[in-house]
């Protein structure tokens, strides 16, 4: 019998162990954690790791939980782990993933060097990216530990279909987004639409045109991740003025800092607004009325015994 996967966790995705170590390949592995007075956070590994193919599961949802996450990694290679997997379901610091102005600090850089300089495990260590807004982070990655861009695609395919049903066209926040959408599409046999904005002078934007005849026809709009929702409630807007009987929201990363959700839920646009539990703050939004929340543990099962 194969020994299963050690799984460890942050804090914040303790509810994403739980998912995952149902699969019979993973197994839980425990941590004692606590805060000294001063601040400083005190860890302890309590499940053996030697010799054991080592999972750690965490987001880079802020600086603590990515230097848990960094910690934790650390500290499983040093106790003897066969191989090192980290698993980063959400990788933050994606909005500083290039430099625009000079001086500007790449934090997605910075981070990614950060996860590379880990010791490498016995046999090696990884890193697995779901859908990152950026294909050029893997790049970032150095050293001992190789990057894997994992996909959310099968799951984020069914709840489209579900949401759209017979008929519907899969619409893009943006002309940005044009690429992805267009792959999703034709996957799915439907139509893709997009919307080209019109940037102005004092930073607003607004629809300058759209692709494709969206009159009387149900609109599913897909993005990556949902933070703020002012791209998604703008684009719903413009597909349901150009004639769109209504507009659906489907997305890999629920993010929704502060009232993003309620915003959304207010502003009367969507029949459904769907995303997975990559992020821990979708998990915990998930009995709101608005928002239906899908696991990705089978996803990240399926990819750890590959």
């Amino acid at each position: 019998m194969t020994t299963p996967r050690l799984v460890f966790a942050t804090a914040g995705y303790g509810y994403l162990q739980e998912s995952l170590c149902a699969y019979e390949h993973c197994e839980a592995g425990e941590v004692e954690t606590r805060p000294f007075p001063d601040g400083e956070r005190y860890l302890r590994i309590l499940t053996e790791s030697v010799g054991r193919d080592v999972v750690v599961l965490g987001g880079t949802i802020n600086d603590a939980d990515t230097l848990t996450l960094y910690d934790l990694a650390c500290a499983t290679v040093g106790a003897g782990a066969q191989t090192l997997t980290l698993v980063i379901p959400f990788f933050g610091y994606q909005t500083m993933e290039r430099r625009v102005k000079k001086g500007e600090v790449v934090v997605a850089k910075t981070r990614a060097r950060l996860f590379s300089s880990i010791p490498p495990a016995g046999l090696g260590n990884r890193v697995a990216l779901m859908d990152l807004h950026s294909e050029g982070i893997p790049h970032y990655f150095s050293g001992e530990v190789r990057p894997v861009h994992l996909s959310a695609r099968p799951v984020v395919l069914d709840e489209i279909r579900r949401v759209g049903g017979e008929d519907f066209v899969l619409g893009a926040t943006d002309a940005g987004r044009a690429k992805w959408v267009e792959s999703l599409a034709n996957d799915l046999g439907v139509e893709g639409a997009f919307i080209f904005k019109r940037r102005h002078d004092d930073g607003t934007t607004e629809a300058a045109s759209m692709n494709a005849d969206v009159r009387g026809r149900k609109v599913v709009i897909y993005d990556d991740m949902i933070r703020t929702g002012g791209s998604l409630i703008g684009a719903a807007r413009a597909y349901l003025e150009a004639g769109a009987s209504s507009t659906a929201a489907v997305a890999t990363h629920g993010v929704f800092p502060g009232d993003a959700l309620g915003r959304l839920n207010e502003s009367g646009l969507f029949t459904h607004i769907v995303c997975t539990d990559s992020h821990p703050r979708s998990h915990e939004l998930a009995d709101e009325p608005m928002l239906e929340v899908v696991s990705i543990a089978g996803l990240l099962a399926e990819f750890l015994v590959a």
